[in-house]
């Protein structure tokens, strides 16, 4: 489905990723786990098509979309929930979740989706007419999610989708993210929460100082002496 092959990325003059490559199958849970400024949200953003790929090539679908304009991602079929959930605030649930359906296609099934978001989330039911600010941090992260489905994505991309939320928050959202997965759409994860990452995916990165330094199957990943201790704080006898 999709597929990044040996991308570079700039900040400028800076280099931020170096010969990056990492793929998504079809209906698969991918995460991408690493420290702090490591570069995973400058790779999901170039998959986003909100970074521009210096070298290297996006191929989604069979499509090369390296040069795609970044509004052209979503039409494609690739839906982005950003670090820190990016909701407009003073505008209702509804209105926030509506933003997401504004190309013709997703329009025309905007009631189906949203019926499929209110299944996932139910707590937003209510919501619906209340100002998105006024949400606590899990129920905005849902309007978020739910915002992106809204679009009807073949891969959803998700950056830091447990940040600030609290433990059991985190659960429920984790578990969320399976269930639309199970149903058909892939996703491509970013996320800092290591393990709860690699109980999730099928298959997983290690990024560190904008390289790719470790793949594997996920559950594999866990069991690894050097990704326990770096990242899962324990140490392997």
């Amino acid at each position: 489905m999709l597929e990044v092959q040996n991308i570079f990325v700039n900040y400028g003059a800076a280099p931020a990723l170096w010969d990056v490559s990492v793929n998504v199958q079809d209906k698969e849970l991918v995460c991408v786990v690493g420290p702090n400024g490591a570069g995973k949200t400058t790779l999901i953003n170039a998959m986003a098509g909100l970074h521009a790929v210096k070298s290297g090539q996006l191929r989604f679908g069979g499509r090369d979309i390296t040069r795609l304009e970044s509004h052209r991602f979503c039409e494609a079929g690739i839906a982005i929930v950003p670090e820190g959930r990016r909701l407009f605030t003073q505008m209702t649930v509804m209105d926030n979740l509506e933003l997401g359906s504004f190309l013709p296609a997703a329009k025309a099934r905007r009631a189906e989706r949203l019926e499929r978001v209110l299944s996932l989330f139910p707590a937003l039911k209510v919501k619906l007419p209340s100002p998105a600010g006024s949400l606590s941090g899990g129920q905005q992260q849902m309007v978020a999610i739910g915002r992106a489905l809204m679009a009807g994505p073949t891969l959803l991309l998700l950056d830091e989708p447990s940040l600030g939320l609290a433990p059991t928050i985190v659960l429920d959202m984790f578990a969320a993210i399976r269930q639309i997965n199970a149903e058909g759409t892939a996703v491509l994860l970013v996320e800092q929460n290591v393990s709860m990452a690699l109980e999730t995916a099928h298959r997983a990165y290690v990024m560190e100082e904008g390289r790719i330094v470790a793949q594997g199957q996920a559950k594999e990943m866990m069991n690894r002496p050097e990704i326990q201790r770096a990242y899962l704080g324990v140490e392997a006898h």
